[in-house]
């Protein structure tokens, strides 16, 4: 498959994204021809923050959790954003998508507090990510190896995870996802 062939979703909350861990992978999968789907928790704005603080870009959501299956997808991202991540790691829909995708066997990226979502989800076991330093207990209380890498990218357990740790790293992050895909 070819990047211009492939379907990608990104799941946020609706608030509290870090703008460019979702603009970047958003506009740059596009731009190289993938289909990508913006899914969030309700069907309203998606307002994006700059360093967890200030305020960033708005952008409208095709559509929501709850309406989507990964069955329909090539690869799930992640992007962070602390408020984003941690309402989301307690949504049952994203969970369950987050699941659903490691099961079979499609990629995962995740930036940042992304990783969240996938220790909640209990997928993180056995893997190894570089998420942003502040959820490294966390991904080390799950069962996973943190490590402080521009880039990680883990084939375990049956599914491919990419993982970096913040906005300095995108450029790595969009490009191995894009490797994926290809």
């Amino acid at each position: 498959m070819a990047v211009k062939d492939a379907k990608v979703l990104i799941i946020v909350n609706n608030w509290g994204i870090e703008e460019t861990e979702l603009t970047r992978p958003l506009r740059d999968l596009k731009a190289a021809g993938a289909q990508v789907t913006l899914a969030a928790t309700e069907l309203a704005p998606c307002e994006t923050v700059q360093h967890d603080r200030y305020e960033g870009e708005t952008l409208t959501p095709d559509t929501t959790l709850s309406d989507v299956q990964a069955a329909d997808y090539d690869l799930l991202v992640v992007p962070g954003g602390t408020c984003n991540v941690d309402r989301i790691r307690v949504n049952e829909d994203a969970i369950t998508l987050a699941q659903e995708f490691a099961h079979e066997g499609k990629p995962i990226a995740a930036i940042c507090h992304g990783a969240w979502l996938l220790v909640n989800a209990g997928l993180i076991a056995g893997k190894t990510a570089s998420p942003c330093r502040y959820i490294a207990a966390d991904i080390e209380n799950a069962g996973g190896r943190y490590v402080d890498k521009q880039l990680t990218v883990d084939d375990e357990n049956g599914w491919k995870l990419i993982t970096s740790r913040k906005p300095d790293d995108l450029d790595y992050f969009v490009d191995a996802i894009e490797k994926a895909l290809a």
